[in-house]
């Protein structure tokens, strides 16, 4: 069970799931009830799962600081890259939908300023190089400005949240999904400046 448990090929079908129905959904050309096409209604979910998997991807540094004895948030620290890809591969999937159901380079460009849509596309764009890097290879070429480039997530996770509230002003699931990231980031930062005590983790 263990070997199956620290395989990066069970991990990689896990962060995977999810998307199997939606590709699922799309491949057979559903529509929702009220008529929407599969591009469009899997909008949510895409974005949504992208959101969540950045979302754990950022807790897991507190809950170590949290727990720091614990077995399984060691094991997730060392496996923070893969849920931080996964978010960028549903934003990836999130984005191709909204392109082809807005289906013009017109009426792509009408919408591109709306509150909702802009930041959406500058968290995208900020999650781009940082799920390119997010591999050894990179580590190892980029050396100590790894950590201060995988930081821009801290931006992306701003742009995220109001792309999310705006798109279709319904504040209430962001901020579910949001506020808990908060606490946990307010209690790193604590724990970063309370005298005599310092950061135990890596803090990408």
């Amino acid at each position: 069970m263990k070997r199956i448990l620290d395989s990066r090929y069970f991990l990689w079908g896990l962060l995977a799931l999810p998307s199997f129905p939606m590709i699922a959904t799309l491949a057979g050309g559903a529509t929702s009830e009220d008529g929407r096409a599969a591009t469009e209604f899997l909008l949510h979910p895409t974005g949504e799962f992208a959101a969540r998997f950045m979302i754990v991807a950022m807790v897991i540094t507190p809950f170590r600081l949290l727990f720091p004895k614990s077995g399984f948030w060691f094991w997730m620290a060392r496996r923070r890259r893969y849920f931080g890809v996964a978010a960028f591969a549903y934003a990836a999937f999130h984005t191709v939908l909204y392109l082809v159901d807005m289906g013009s380079i017109k009426a792509i460009l009408g919408d591109f300023w709306a509150l909702g849509i802009w930041t959406g596309w500058l968290a995208f764009f900020i999650f781009l190089p940082l799920a390119v890097t997010s591999n050894d290879t990179s580590v190892r070429w980029l050396g100590p400005k790894w950590k201060p480039l995988q930081r821009f997530v801290y931006p992306a996770a701003i742009a995220t949240l109001v792309h999310w509230m705006f798109v279709h002003n319904n504040f209430g699931p962001a901020l579910v999904h949001f506020i808990p990231l908060a606490v946990l980031e307010a209690y790193r930062v604590y724990r970063h400046l309370k005298p005599g005590t310092g950061p135990k983790t890596a803090t990408a």
